[in-house]
């Protein structure tokens, strides 16, 4: 008996002893690859890449930087020429602006495409879940919320995953970054320590995208959410029920902002039925492998129990689009698309059309902490790095069109 309890005292030092050790490391190589300020910042954009994001002609672009209009960009060797995030959103602003000025409303809304809260147009909630791990739920996620903030829109990234991927990709550490109360948990708690959401975002270096990180304190969500309940039995006001605090907590900031794209954890529990329960609309991740749709089977028959349960309780659900999105796919890969026709036939035009490919270009820009819109082409084969990128941008057009088709445009 003293023997076992020595070993798992042992172990335990152990893992600790690890944890600090790979901490120390990961800190090493933020240091090395984000100098000087171990920060991330975001690369610039050659003018055809700003054209294209933009949705003008790179000739237009030189005239306007030729006439003065707008910001100038920077001119590299040969007088090419580079455009920020900033910088291209400011070129948004001027284009809108001159095109409203003109009474072509569809127009300045193509350049600009914020939502008009005046005409109806509802803040986007979109979570991104499975409760499966490695089925791509923060690789999409992560590139879902760039993209859109790549094309204009004003974005909000929470994760919502104790295992704070997500905030690893926006460059945070969180052991390292964020204190207590630092998290959504921060704004969904039930005590008296709750703090606005607005205290808890962060922006990023990508303009336009602001950031809720996450850690290991979001689990402490489903462990007092039962004793809130209890409580509240008992005639103890908690508050909202844990199924609305995230939509109560995204009632306060949706003025500033046109989607919110939220990371789930890989399960079931309250943190996830609350951000479904906020969503409007849900993407369901799926890798084209049998034990992976046969797992989420499963999660949609206990999602689906759940949320009756939470429907009943009161709450709301009422989704603009659901989605199944293929990840990781191999067209060349015989079985992935035997299961990928099989869902098709199953669930028709609700499984996404195009797919996010497995890459290498994915993989690579992973090993920096970055993501395919981060990283530039002259770092890969091109082939390898286009192909990527036009599936990438494939899939979240796609997604972008749902959005907007949910606003009625």
């Amino acid at each position: 008996m003293e023997a076992a309890k020595a070993s798992a005292i042992l172990a335990d030092e152990a893992i600790a002893k690890d944890a600090r050790a790979l901490s120390e490391q990961l800190k090493a190589m933020r240091e090395r690859l984000f100098p000087p300020t171990s920060t991330k910042t975001l690369r610039s954009f050659s003018s055809g890449e700003a054209a294209k994001l933009i949705g003008v002609s790179d000739g237009y672009l030189r005239q306007l930087s030729l006439a003065g209009e707008g910001p100038q960009p920077e001119t590299g060797a040969g007088g090419r020429r580079f455009y920020s995030l900033a910088d291209i959103d400011a070129l948004r602003v001027h284009l809108s602006d001159q095109a409203a000025a003109k009474g072509n409303l569809a127009k300045a809304r193509s350049y600009l495409p914020h939502r008009d809260a005046a005409n109806g147009e509802h803040l986007q909630v979109i979570s991104v879940t499975n409760f499966k791990g490695g089925s791509g739920k923060t690789t999409s996620a992560v590139h879902l919320a760039q993209y859109l903030a790549l094309t204009g829109h004003r974005v909000l990234a929470i994760d919502l995953d104790p295992q704070a991927s997500l905030s690893a990709l926006f460059g945070y550490q969180p052991e390292l970054d964020l204190t207590g109360n630092d998290t959504l948990f921060g704004a969904i708690r039930y005590d008296n320590e709750q703090r606005p959401l607005k205290d808890v975002i962060r922006g990023t270096y990508f303009p336009g995208l602001d950031l809720v990180p996450g850690n290991i304190e979001l689990q402490e969500f489903e462990h007092v959410t039962p004793q809130a309940l209890a409580s509240r039995q008992s005639g103890k006001d908690v508050g909202p029920l844990f199924f609305a605090r995230i939509q109560a907590a995204l009632q306060t900031v949706e003025a500033d902002y046109d989607v919110v794209v939220i990371d789930c954890p890989p399960q079931l529990g309250y943190l996830t039925l609350a951000a479904l329960c906020a969503s409007t609309s849900v993407i369901v991740t799926v890798h084209p492998q049998m034990l992976d749709v046969a797992s989420m089977n499963q999660f949609l028959f206990m999602t689906s129990d759940l949320l009756s349960v939470v429907r009943e309780a009161g709450g709301t659900l009422n989704f603009d689009f659901l989605r199944y999105l293929v990840t990781r796919f191999e067209p060349n890969d015989g079985p992935q698309a035997q299961i990928v026709g099989f869902m098709r036939s199953l669930f028709g035009d609700r499984v996404l059309t195009a797919p996010m490919l497995k890459s290498t270009a994915v993989s690579d820009a992973g090993l920096t902490k970055q993501t395919l819109y981060e990283v530039g082409r002259e770092n890969f084969t091109r082939a390898t790095y286009d192909r990527a990128l036009e599936a990438m941008n494939a899939v979240n057009s796609e997604v972008e069109t749902l959005i907007h088709a949910a606003w009625n445009r």
